[in-house]
């Protein structure tokens, strides 16, 4: 059971029936349900393309994200690798031992000193094999941070960024356009110069599927451009926020038309998405004979709060599946992330309603800068003034907190966006 504190949460059927919807979600982020479907001891079969692994004289592996460790394991278990090097977020124990992988635990959402060691020892390693050897990449979300090269920049001047844009709103695509063009590894730098075979499995954690944005395309390639970059700092007025060096080097990058790398160099696959835990969500649903309607959202939380409300019907046993990832402006100082102020939006929003369990979590565990992975509730009557000082401080942590709502997993491994339930 992926969800720890279940027992604790299921105080009522119905409380019961989401969480194992939600619990079946999880379990089809596992890469270890994932990897086998494009692996097998001999070959490797994405894009139409087969690499038949008995051609190469070593095989070795190169995984950095949320999923690094689980997605690593998984593929060990099926074809001997030679060696390797996992990057995975700092408090989350490798789930995969041994003297033939290289872990650093770097930090996340903003990079740090082991970021830059990783990175380096990454650059290192992939430049070093030959051209009869194979490097096989995991890379899932999160590796943005995990893995840090500033071009030109401080490390300071890198968090800083990442700091400012985190709480302006911007997209996980805005966010990455701008981290390309301060790095000397992303956007498909790492690979640029590689001299061995490369192939790259990819777990994604962005709107559709976008292979540039998920961990900045870093074993991929870059379709923006330094005028992109300046253009998203002006969309959300955050240009005073940026140090000069910063600004100074996108307006290089954008008078010199120096650009990122265009072209990938190698083949890049979308092994998992979003969609696969929704299908996985709704089958079960079915079986507990719920009549289901899925959904997926993006972009600012409020609008997505609207959509979801106008889906929610009048009759009984039926369920919404909702997954994506949501947008939300930090206001406050409180704890919580998206999910948990998704659930106390909806919440505050279907007072008046018949009664119904309301559910979001993030398939990595971690939801903002909170250590639960979401909530889960019952349209409760609560008076409309605390939930609104709650989310003025965007501290829906602490409400369900105080609602014993909030949802645990701790790091699962894995990195899928997120996922919710509406039950009726």
């Amino acid at each position: 059971m992926i969800i720890q504190n279940f027992d604790d949460l299921a105080t009522t059927d119905k409380k019961k029936d989401c969480l194992e919807i939600l619990e079946s979600g999880l379990q089809a982020a596992n890469p270890e349900n994932i990897i086998p479907k494009f692996v097998t001891p001999n070959k490797i079969k994405i894009n139409d393309k087969v690499f038949n692994l008995e051609k190469f004289s070593n095989i070795y592996s190169v995984a950095f994200g949320k999923a690094g460790d689980s997605m690593t394991r998984a593929l060990n278990a099926i074809i001997p690798i030679k060696s390797g090097i996992i990057v995975i977020p700092k408090g989350s124990k490798s789930i995969i031992k041994g003297k033939k992988f290289q872990i650093f635990n770097s930090r996340h959402p903003k990079p740090d000193q082991t970021s830059v060691k990783a990175a380096k020892e990454v650059m290192k390693f992939v430049q070093n094999k030959r051209s009869d050897e194979l490097i096989i990449f995991l890379v899932s979300g999160g590796g943005s941070s995990l893995l840090a090269m500033p071009d030109d920049i401080t490390l300071e001047d890198k968090v800083h960024v990442t700091e400012v844009l985190l709480k302006s709103g911007a997209t996980i695509q805005e966010f990455n356009c701008i981290r390309k063009h301060l790095s000397k590894i992303k956007g498909g730098k790492l690979v640029e110069k590689m001299k061995c075979h490369g192939v790259s499995l990819v777990m994604s954690d962005v709107e559709g599927d976008d292979l540039s944005s998920i961990a900045s395309g870093t074993t991929y390639m870059d379709d923006t451009t330094y005028a992109d970059a300046l253009d998203i700092i002006d969309k959300y007025k955050i240009r005073w926020k940026m140090p000069q060096e910063v600004l100074d080097l996108l307006e290089n990058g954008k008078s010199k038309i120096i650009e990122t790398t265009k072209k990938a160099k190698i083949e890049n696959c979308v092994v998992a998405n979003n969609e696969e835990c929704i299908q996985a969500m709704k089958k079960k649903a079915e079986e507990m004979n719920y009549k289901v309607c899925t959904m997926q959202i993006f972009g600012d939380i409020k609008e997505a709060v609207t959509k979801i409300l106008e889906k929610i019907s009048e009759d009984e046993k039926t369920c919404i599946i909702f997954g994506g990832e949501t947008t939300v402006k930090v206001l406050g100082k409180g704890m919580g992330g998206r999910n948990q102020e998704l659930v106390l939006r909806l919440l505050k929003n279907t007072q008046k309603l018949k009664k119904m369990v309301i559910a979001s979590i993030g398939t990595d565990g971690i939801d903002g800068n909170s250590v639960f992975a979401g909530a889960i509730t019952e349209n409760i009557k609560i008076d409309l003034d605390i939930m609104k000082d709650f989310l003025k401080n965007s501290d829906s942590g602490r409400f369900f907190q105080k609602q014993k709502g909030n949802v645990i997993t701790n790091a699962t491994h894995t990195n899928l966006m997120d996922i919710g339930v509406i039950l009726r």
